[in-house]
């Protein structure tokens, strides 16, 4: 029969407690902040979209939310991680640049799908598109951009 020995000091588990607790923070925060985010995104290209079209309107909401979503990110959700300027500037502008180029295709591929889709039908396929996008840009949020440092 095998035995498990322990001795003080001595982890069986090398992951410490806390960063488990941490990713829950993290997730249960990016969470909250995504649902609101992409609820006022659908909200603001529903409006926008009868005035400025469904791709001008996509970019103008994305715009609007990804500033506010980002902001709210690295004051509340990451707060306990620093990360350096240049890369913070440039996840937001990746960041913008991703979920415009993103929404563009979906909205396209829409398009190509159902000959003239309702302004619902286009929220719809944005925030199905949102919920996979999202699940990406919190992995690169707490792996590369808030990253642990060693020390």
């Amino acid at each position: 029969m095998t035995t498990t020995r322990w001795a003080p000091g001595h982890r069986i588990i090398r992951r410490a407690p806390e960063r488990h607790h941490e990713l829950g923070h993290h997730a249960a925060w990016y969470v909250v902040a995504g649902v609101f985010a992409t609820g006022l995104q659908a909200v603001l290209f529903l409006v926008l979209q009868p005035i400025l079209g469904p791709q001008v309107a996509n970019l103008v909401a994305l715009a609007v939310t990804t500033v506010g979503n980002t902001e709210f990110h690295r004051r509340v959700t990451f707060a306990t991680r620093k990360s350096h300027a240049g890369k913070r500037h440039f996840q937001d502008l990746a960041t913008f640049a991703f979920y415009a180029a993103y929404g563009s295709i979906v909205l396209a591929s829409l398009d190509a799908v159902i000959t003239e889709p309702t302004a619902l039908e286009q929220t719809g396929a944005l925030l199905a598109a949102s919920v996979v996008g999202g699940i990406a840009r919190f992995a690169v949020l707490r792996w590369w951009v808030f990253a642990r440092r060693k020390a």
